[in-house]
Formats: C-alpha cells, structure tokens, sequence
C-alpha cells in the first residue's frame, strides 16, 4: 500500500501534528488495503469548521472532524479517498475535557476520518460497534488506548 498524503494547515494553535504523524496515523487505518491511495487532511480552525459544518451537515457549530468522500478509484489505479478537515481548538477542547493527551486525541480523529472515507459509519448501532473495535485495534497497535473509556 502506498500512500499520497497532502497536509494543509489553516490553523496551528494549540497544537497540532506534524506531517509524519498524519502519515502514520492515515497508513495505519489503510493497513488492510492494498494498491495507491490519496488522502487530503486540512488543519482548519472554528470558523472555517463551523462553517463547513453548517454547510454540509446542517449543523451550526465546529466539530472535531469532517470527512468528504473522494472521486474513487482513478483509471491510473489511485484510489481517491477524499479529504478530511480537522478542527485544532475542538480537538483541543476535547482532549483536555477527556483527560487524554492531545496527540491521542489527534490520532483518533485522524483514524475515525480515514475509516469514515473507507465506508465505515456510526450511525446505527451495529456500525457503531463495528467502527470503534477497528478505531480500538488501530489505536491499540500504534500505542495509544482506548480512546472510548
């Protein structure tokens, strides 16, 4: 599996994660796929998330992640995945309140976003379950614990 990965960063307070840690983060999720794939992940602040959520989902309010489904497979063989657009103040709101490290929590977000792009969901309760044992067992193998106790 080979990964393309573009990073951009609209927003970098607090604290965000560097470029290889995305990379990790991303290839970790994608471990069971094979051939190419491209991922965009774009570091935004409120405004621009809150934004984008309100668009999108009807939602008026920021949110830790927001995932948007790529073009698919290309006739050159890259899977597109999509794009995922992460909040740093919400990310950052949220770990503080959950006692858990910052790059845990960024690593989850990032985890989440990438199983999201592959068709995983957590709107029924079965999904739901079937999504977070595969959060759990990536998170587990790149070293960070449970992120739902």
């Amino acid at each position: 599996m080979s990964l393309d990965l573009d990073v951009s960063f609209a927003a970098r307070r607090p604290w965000v994660p560097r470029r290889g840690q995305f990379r990790l983060w991303a290839e970790a999720a994608l471990e069971a796929a094979s051939g190419r794939y491209a991922l965009s992940v774009r570091v935004v602040g409120t405004a621009q998330s809150r934004r984008l959520n309100a668009h999108y989902r009807h939602k008026d309010k920021a949110t830790n992640v927001l995932s948007f489904a790529g073009a698919g497979r290309a006739p050159d063989g890259c899977h597109y995945l999509g794009e995922l657009v992460i909040c740093v103040p919400v990310v950052a709101r949220e770990a503080q309140a959950a006692g858990k490290s910052r790059e845990s929590h960024w690593a989850h977000m990032t985890v989440h976003g990438v199983l999201h792009l592959l068709g995983f969901d957590h709107e029924r309760p079965r999904e739901a379950r079937k999504m977070a044992v595969r959060e759990i067992q990536i998170l587990d193998r790149l070293g960070f614990s449970d992120p739902y106790v």
